[in-house]
C-alpha cells in the first residue's frame, strides 16, 4: 500500500456554491422545461407581428398621419405613437403635473392632456434601459415590452399548469400570444410589464410567497391604475389565509401593508403637485373623457350595436365589434373559470378587472386591450385545449396568430385609437 494518498480535488464551484456540472444540469433542465413555452409564444407573436407590420405597410396610411397620432416615417414608428408618445416624453423630460383648462371649452374635453395621467414605472424602466444600453427611448421601450411579454408568458404557463398540467400551461401561453388586444404586447405601451407583474404576483400568492407578492403588487401599482384590482385580490387572499391558519402570519400582513403603496403613493404625489388630491381623476375625465360611470357607456354601446347603430360616444365600428366579441367571450369563460375552483386571488382579480373596465366611460374599442390583463380567463380554455395533440394545438394557435395580425394589432392601431 502506498504511503501517499491521491486526493480528488473538489469540483469547481460557481458563485452560487453549486458545482459547475450541477449548474449546467440545472440550466439544461430549465431550458427543457421552459424552452418550449418561450419558443411557442415567440413564434406565435412573430407571426402575428409580421402580419400586423405587413398590413400597416400595405395600407400606408401611417405615412400621412401626425407622428404623434398613429403616423411616422417607418412602419414600426406606429408602435410608439398615441400613449407610446407620452411614455417617451415622460422618460425624456419627467413629469409636470397640472390641470390646465382649454380656453373656452365647455364640452366633454375641458382640460389639456398632461403626462401625469400615465403611471411612472414603464417610462422609468424605459429610461433606465436606455441609459444602460445606449438604445434610444423607442428601442428601450420596445425591449422592455418584449422581454416583459415573455416573462408574462412564463407566468401564465406556471399558473395554468397548476390546474391542467404542462400541456394546458403551454396552451395558455399560446393564447396570451393571440388574444384580442395582444397587439399591444410588442409596442411601446405598459401592458406587457403590468401583466408580467400581475401574473407573477398571483403566482406568488398561490405559492405562499407573500413578500414577493407584496413587492410585485407594489410595482404593478406604479404601472397602471387598474392595479387596484390586483391589490384588492391580494388583500382578500391574505385575509383568507390569516383566517385559516394560526402561524406564519407575518407574510400576509407584510404583503397587505406593501401592496397598496405604489398606487396610492403616485396618486397622492400627483394630487399634491396639482393642488387637488383628486387631480389624477380630474385629469382623466377632463382631458381624456375617462371616468367610472358604473357601466352606463358599456350598456349604451351594446344596446346601440344590437340594433345596428354606431352613434354612441367614441364610436369606432370595426374596433368596437372586436371589443364587444371580447366581452362576450369573457362572459362565457367566467363560469368555466369559477367551476375550476381556482384560488380566490385569481377570481377576485379577474372579476374586479372586468368591473373596472366595463364600468368606465372610455373609448370602447380599447376594451380588448384593457381586458388583456384578465389572464385567468385563459385557464378554462387552455384546460380544454390540452386534450389536443401538440401538432393540432400548434396549428390552431398558428391560424389564430395569423388572424391576430388584424384583429389584435391592425384594428387597435389603425381602425381606432389605442
Amino acid at each position: 500500500m502506498s504511503d501517499t494518498t491521491t486526493l480528488t480535488p473538489p469540483a469547481a464551484r460557481t458563485a452560487t456554491g453549486l458545482p459547475h456540472r450541477d449548474v449546467g444540469e440545472l440550466l439544461r433542465r430549465t431550458a427543457r422545461h421552459y424552452g418550449p413555452v418561450l419558443a411557442l409564444y415567440g413564434v406565435l407573436k412573430l407571426i402575428g407581428f409580421s402580419v400586423f407590420m405587413y398590413l400597416l405597410d400595405s395600407d400606408g396610411g401611417f405615412r400621412t398621419r401626425n407622428p404623434r397620432f398613429g403616423g411616422g416615417a417607418h412602419v414600426w414608428d406606429v408602435l410608439a405613437t398615441w400613449d407610446g408618445w407620452w411614455y417617451q416624453q415622460i422618460a425624456a423630460h419627467g413629469y409636470h403635473p397640472a390641470l390646465v383648462q382649454v380656453p373656452g371649452a365647455t364640452g366633454l374635453i375641458t382640460l389639456e392632456g398632461n403626462s401625469a395621467a400615465f403611471f411612472p414605472l414603464y417610462p422609468a424602466t424605459m429610461r433606465l434601459v436606455s441609459d444602460v444600453t445606449g438604445l434610444g427611448l423607442y428601442g428601450s421601450g420596445m425591449l422592455v415590452s418584449v422581454v416583459a411579454s415573455f416573462a408574462a408568458a412564463l407566468g401564465i404557463y406556471a399558473v395554468t399548469a397548476r390546474f391542467g398540467g404542462r400541456r394546458a400551461g403551454l396552451a395558455a401561453a399560446g393564447l396570451w400570444a393571440v388574444w384580442p388586444g395582444s397587439g399591444m404586447e410588442w409596442s411601446a405601451y405598459s401592458e406587457s410589464l403590468y401583466i408580467a407583474l400581475a401574473v407573477w404576483a398571483c403566482h406568488a400568492v398561490m405559492t405562499d410567497r407573500w413578500l414577493t407578492a407584496g413587492v410585485l403588487t407594489f410595482a404593478a401599482g406604479l404601472n397602471r391604475p387598474t392595479a387596484v384590482a390586483l391589490i384588492a385580490a391580494l388583500i382578500v387572499a391574505a385575509l383568507q389565509t390569516l383566517h385559516r391558519r394560526r402561524e406564519n402570519l407575518a407574510g400576509p400582513w407584510t404583503a397587505m401593508a406593501i401592496a397598496p403603496l405604489g398606487l396610492t403613493g403616485y396618486l397622492l404625489w400627483v394630487g399634491n403637485r396639482m393642488g387637488n388630491l383628486a387631480g389624477y381623476f380630474a385629469l382623466q375625465k377632463g382631458a381624456w373623457g375617462h371616468t367610472f360611470d358604473y357601466g352606463k357607456q358599456t350598456a349604451d354601446v351594446f344596446s346601440s350595436m344590437a340594433v345596428g347603430r354606431f352613434d354612441y360616444l367614441f364610436a369606432f365600428p370595426f374596433e368596437d365589434t372586436i371589443a364587444a366579441l371580447t366581452v362576450l367571450l369573457a362572459a362565457l369563460l367566467i363560469p368555466l373559470l369559477i367551476r375550476l375552483r381556482p384560488p380566490v386571488v385569481l377570481i377576485v382579480y379577474t372579476l374586479l378587472t372586468l368591473a373596472l373596465v366595463l364600468g368606465s366611460q372610455q373609448i370602447f374599442g380599447n376594451v380588448s386591450r384593457y381586458l388583456l390583463p384578465c389572464f385567468p380567463l385563459f385557464i378554462p380554455l387552455a384546460v380544454r385545449l390540452r386534450t389536443l395533440q401538440l401538432p393540432m394545438l400548434c396549428l390552431l394557435l398558428g391560424i389564430a396568430a395569423v388572424a391576430s395580425g388584424s384583429y389584435a394589432g391592425y384594428v387597435l392601431f389603425e381602425a381606432g385609437v389605442p
